[in-house]
């Protein structure tokens, strides 16, 4: 009879652990599948903002044109051309005398209805105009072209004309001021810490609020570098360096975190080692203990600077979602970054925004996958095994 009963509480365990074994299977297929439908959406509506319409049109450089560009233009080609190219018509002529009373067959960007019907998309385009656009396609005069335009301009109210340039130059600038805050920070506080640091009753307290801050809403942030840099140190409002110290706030606590992990790693005995040699213990720190935890540091960091490159909600609060149409020339200029300038385009209404809020996703994850593998590789490949 024991033996029959310790024969069933077997098979039911083991009934518990298939079961366990599918439920675990079955959320990881399930979290897959996300996944593939979120990349498989993002990448099937944003591929095509790679991508811009062109029509080869007739240009005529004329006086009437150096007043008002869309003159250079047959009546019924203005309305296919975008205005963000008619505008630079006249800028052309001033800085090039020579084109004036020239005529010739140029390659222009389209109107964003064009390019939406040349891609297949929803557009406002009349049947004239479709059947214009289709037969000019057919003779060769209409195509759709690598957009180095997404790359190379700055926000636009147009969108063909629309880019990422801005918006990547700001973040790159916020990104470098977290760094250069942050990084030496943080380091510091936490080799304190961990090496030099007294064991009395305050420190519990310091640990405990280190942990706290890096899991707080990162909105909170915001509001702090409001009320610090902008309100009482008077940093310029939507500047990179308003957004840069805001973050460094927020990834502060996650370089302490992992570059204590990453000391705590080094065994005693090189500590000891070094104390033995005649070292002091500021030397054994320099020399032995931060050389080997320097992978986990560089991972940690990377991580909180991937991390901080993908927020929106402290830099709101610090106003850098302003329209920036050209790129900062300085890390207390005007700026804006990818996360805000993503969030801008998918509150605007025209259709054509929605591609290229897609496309800025793309790229916006493209970095910061990058900088995950960095971490990844950094960590395997420097990481000193003990």
């Amino acid at each position: 009879m024991k033996f029959a009963n310790s024969l069933s509480q077997v098979k039911k365990r083991k009934r518990r652990d298939r079961r366990f074994k599918a439920y675990s299977y079955s959320a990881i297929a399930l979290a897959g599948a996300f996944l593939v439908f979120f990349f498989y959406n993002i990448i099937s509506n944003g591929w095509t903002a790679f991508q811009q319409a062109e029509l080869k049109v007739e240009v005529t450089y004329s006086e009437e044109a150096m007043e008002m560009g869309n003159w250079a233009l047959s009546e019924e080609m203005s309305y296919l051309v975008s205005r963000g190219y008619t505008r630079l018509i006249p800028v052309r002529m001033e800085e090039d005398k020579t084109l004036l009373g020239t005529s010739r067959q140029e390659w222009v960007l389209a109107d964003s209805e064009v390019d939406q019907f040349l891609k297949g998309k929803p557009n406002r385009l009349s049947k004239a105009e479709k059947t214009l656009i289709t037969e000019m396609k057919s003779h060769g005069q209409a195509r759709l072209a690598f957009n180095t335009g997404f790359f190379g301009n700055g926000d636009s109210k147009l969108p063909e004309m629309a880019g990422i340039w801005s918006a990547a130059v700001g973040s790159m600038y916020v990104l470098i001021i977290t760094f250069l805050f942050s990084f030496p920070i943080g380091v510091m506080t936490a080799i304190y810490l961990e090496e030099f640091a007294p064991n009395n009753k305050f420190m519990p307290i310091i640990e405990v609020n280190i942990n706290n801050l890096a899991a707080i809403p990162s909105i909170l942030f915001g509001l702090l570098g409001l009320a610090i840099f902008i309100n009482f140190f008077g940093v310029p409002r939507s500047s990179a360096l308003a957004g840069g110290l805001t973050l460094s706030l927020m990834t502060l606590p996650i370089i302490i975190i992992s570059t204590r992990a990453a000391i705590r790693a080094v065994p005693s005995s090189v500590r000891e080692g070094a104390l033995a040699l005649g070292a002091t213990p500021w030397q054994t720190v320099l020399t032995n203990i931060l050389p080997l935890s320097l992978p986990g540091i560089l991972t940690g960091t990377i991580i909180g600077l991937a991390q901080a490159i993908g927020e929106t909600a402290p830099l709101l609060i610090v106003g850098m979602m302003a329209y920036i149409p050209d790129a900062p020339g300085d890390f207390t200029s005007a700026a804006t970054v990818l996360p805000a300038q993503i969030y801008t385009w998918s509150s605007d209404s025209l259709r054509a925004f929605t591609e290229r809020t897609s496309a800025g996703i793309i790229v916006l994850l493209a970095v910061m996958l990058s900088m995950n593998g960095l971490a990844i590789y950094l960590r395997n490949k420097r990481e000193t095994k003990w």
